[in-house]
């Protein structure tokens, strides 16, 4: 970006510019439209700065399209046994805990980092997603709503560990610590992370994918609205990515019987298309 923009004055640099930009470099080829997008958001980011601490007038970027990225349906995913195994093999008791909370409860890694133990309902089972803290500032979660979430028993013990700990266990503390006792480092987690999961010998994915393991099994229990809000989505097509991790082994069966019974309402022998039970069996379009 610096080579492309570098040399302009920053109340210089329109909508149009930065759009011209962006089409350049989808006619390229080069990038995917994930790779584009990190550049949008950062180049929004620069100019939010620049709006707010040096008074430029606009945001050039808000108004900037993003390019429409392709999902394929396909998500890694770690296995309620994976997630067990990955805890085991965490380097600390913390990073344990975040670890098992992650994947069965299905916090974001800045919602992990916001979390204060006065969210953790351990009577009522719950887990009431408050905040969110990246980039050294605490705001609400990414969906823009705060959300409760079930705390299951592997969860639910994972905390009950860290809440015995000597200190920073009160309301207001939060349920993870960094080394000066305040929000910790994402980027060392995800470090640990990555050797846990090679110490574990589970497959390399994201520190994010972790709470794709609640949406497979919450999928399994409960309609797609309600896992649509346990996860924090703020559109249900986002949540449908899950709809194939729902048995359906007796899906042949079931349709099976729906034509079946469609079959007898309406006065045809199954197996014989066009043949009415009551009519002449010797000419198949003979009429009762």
């Amino acid at each position: 970006m610096a080579p492309e923009f570098g040399a302009e004055p920053v109340e210089a640099i329109t909508t149009e510019r930065i759009d011209r930009w962006r089409a350049g470099l989808v006619a390229e080829g080069k990038l995917s439209a994930r790779t584009i997008n990190k550049y949008l958001a950062l180049l929004h980011g620069i100019f939010t700065r620049a709006v707010r601490v040096y008074g430029l007038t606009s945001n050039p970027a808000a108004g900037v399209d993003r390019q429409p990225q392709r999902r394929s349906g396909d998500i890694n995913v770690l296995s309620p046994d994976e997630v067990r195994l990955l805890a085991l093999r965490a380097e600390t008791e913390q990073d344990a805990a975040l670890y098992t909370v992650a994947a069965f409860a299905g916090l974001r890694l800045g919602e992990l980092r916001g979390l204060r133990w006065a969210d953790v309902d351990f009577a009522k089972q719950l887990i009431h997603v408050r905040r969110n803290y990246t980039g050294h500032a605490l705001g609400v979660p990414k969906s823009g709503k705060v959300r409760s979430v079930p705390l299951i028993d592997p969860a639910a013990r994972a905390l009950d560990g860290l809440s015995r700990r000597e200190r920073f266990t009160e309301p207001d503390d939060l349920v993870s610590i960094g080394m000066a006792s305040d929000h910790f480092d994402d980027s060392a987690l995800r470090r640990r992370f990555v050797k846990a999961l090679g110490r574990a010998g589970l497959k390399r994915l994201r520190f994010h994918d972790l709470r794709h393991t609640l949406g497979t099994i919450a999928v399994q229990a409960f309609p797609l609205t309600d896992v649509k809000a346990y996860m924090g989505h703020a559109d249900i097509a986002t949540t449908l990515v899950y709809v194939h991790f729902v048995p359906q082994a007796d899906a042949a069966a079931r349709l099976g019987r729906v034509v079946e019974r469609d079959d007898l309402q309406s006065g045809y022998r199954t197996g014989y298309p066009n043949t009415r039970i009551s009519g002449d069996l010797s000419d198949p379009e003979s009429p009762e």
